[in-house]
């Protein structure tokens, strides 16, 4: 395909997209295909010659759409906010067109300098000092991972257990993560992956009704791990946990964490958005005194996937950890540079931070804030009906736009309670007309409404509230 070509072809899809963004709304947003029924609809082999555009377009409208839970629909409450805005979806074709190969400085200057130049505009926006320096990853689970792995090393600074000798075969002693019950899955998966093992992962305690890590049941068993000849090497605090958006308390944390020399990472995935709100930066006290943050853009802010943002205070650190230096990828530049390879996992990265320019370069940052301003208010509102109304609670704090609600029918508890919590959320979903996630909490069944989506106002949220209650009468009347 050729540069004339490929811009016909384009504008078609461009328009393609437009047109699906202006009718996603009538959509029904959870997908209703049975498993297997997309891979059914297509051919079982590749073309050998070329088709036309029109075919695959066709197939598009015919089996990838209905194939989909619509993520930018409106009624769309389920999990987190996954916006992808139109104006970073330019940003997403510059960065495919160009095609840039960011494996060094010199393979792509300004794919390296635009990246810091982006990472610093967020930075300032989200009021963070000048010592914090970022690069862009894949997600908040890779940027753990890398932070765990510089926890890692620098608990076993100095001693054979170092990466670059034995390994951690031969560490002194075992080495420690801690968290808590409310954190992501992906906070125990790269502690795994990065070699503490099961059994050196603690669940700290969380306090009530905050559902925040305790601060002093962190320090007791850093304390006891201390005694047993463990070592206590890393902490990961959650700044806006996935079942309920709660904020661990991150100065007390730090606190505890640097009496044991042990390293914190905040994951702010969702909730760092909050950031960029100077009334909500109180939820990130203390923030200034951890080692390493990571938040996504590419949730609440409105950037498309894979932007997430990854910032440390000392890049060597990072470096100390990543670097590998192949003889091919040396240049002059060496030293003088940053050189993103040796930030994270990847060799090649691709250029992520067109999509993040492009997005506060024709949105703005105040329209950006506005429009968090809108969903923090609407949920607030929301809450408010749900609290008012009879058979309806709330059962965690709403620090910022996820509720989690309970309808409780008189006389109905436990087992009997999650399964007519799970029926009314299925038939919710089932409709067509929304999309609600259930989760668990102290074990049993409740119903998350995240609000965020970039195009959902009011009306949507007093549309899905009716829903809800209506679905959740005729589920009790089945009881």
């Amino acid at each position: 395909m050729g540069p004339e070509e490929f811009r016909e072809a384009a504008h078609r899809l461009v328009d393609w997209v437009a047109d699906y963004r202006a009718k996603v709304a009538s959509l029904p947003v959870r997908s209703r295909v049975e498993p297997g029924e997309v891979a059914g609809a297509l051919p079982g082999s590749a073309p050998e010659a070329p088709e036309p555009l029109s075919a695959l377009i066709e197939d598009l409208d015919r089996v990838i759409v209905p194939g989909l839970t619509h993520a930018q629909h409106p009624r769309n409450f389920a999990w987190f906010p996954a916006n992808a805005a139109l104006a970073s979806v330019l940003g997403d074709i510059l960065a495919s067109g160009v095609g840039a190969l960011g494996i060094s400085w010199q393979s792509a200057p300004a794919l390296t300098e635009l990246e810091q130049v982006v990472c610093d505009w967020a930075r300032q926006l989200c009021g963070l000092s000048e010592v914090w320096h970022g690069t862009i990853c894949d997600g908040a689970s890779t940027a753990c991972l890398v932070a765990l792995l510089v926890a890692r090393e620098r608990a076993v600074a100095g001693t054979a257990g170092s990466q670059r000798e034995a390994g951690l075969q031969a560490c002194p002693a075992p080495l420690v993560v801690y968290t808590s019950p409310e954190a992501h899955s992906s906070v125990a998966k790269a502690a795994l992956l990065a070699g503490f093992g099961a059994a050196n992962l603690r669940s700290v305690p969380i306090l009530r009704p905050s559902r925040a890590m305790d601060p002093a049941a962190l320090e007791k068993m850093m304390a006891e791990d201390t005694a047993a000849g463990r070592r206590p090497a890393a902490v990961v605090a959650t700044a806006g946990t996935t079942a309920t958006t709660a904020f661990d308390p991150i100065d007390t944390i730090c606190g505890v964490a640097s009496s044991y020399g042990a390293w914190v990472h905040v994951d702010a995935a969702m909730a760092g958005s909050a950031m960029l709100l100077e009334e909500c930066r109180a939820l990130f006290t203390g923030i200034e005194a951890a080692d390493s943050i990571s938040w996504n853009p590419h949730k609440w802010l409105g950037s498309v996937l894979e932007t997430s943002l990854f910032y440390v205070k000392e890049p060597a650190a990072l470096v100390s950890v990543m670097a590998t230096g192949p003889s091919y990828l040396r240049s002059s530049r060496d030293g003088a540079v940053v050189q993103y390879r040796d930030w994270g996992l990847p060799l090649g990265r691709r250029f992520r931070a067109l999509r993040l320019w492009a997005l506060l370069r024709l949105e703005g940052a105040e329209a950006i804030r506005a429009r968090l301003r809108r969903d923090l208010a609407n949920a607030a509102r929301l809450a408010g009906l749900v609290e008012q109304a009879p058979g309806w609670r709330l059962v965690a704090p709403v620090p910022l736009q996820t509720l989690c609600v309970l309808h409780v029918p008189e006389g109905l508890a436990g087992e009997q309670l999650d399964e007519h919590t799970l029926a009314w959320c299925e038939a919710v979903n089932s409709t067509g007309e929304a999309h609600l996630t259930p989760a668990h909490l102290d074990g049993r069944w409740m119903v998350r409404v995240s609000v965020g989506s970039e195009t959902t106002e009011w009306a949507d949220i007093e549309a899905l509230w009716a829903l809800m209650q209506r679905t959740a009468r005729t589920a009790a009347a089945r009881l």
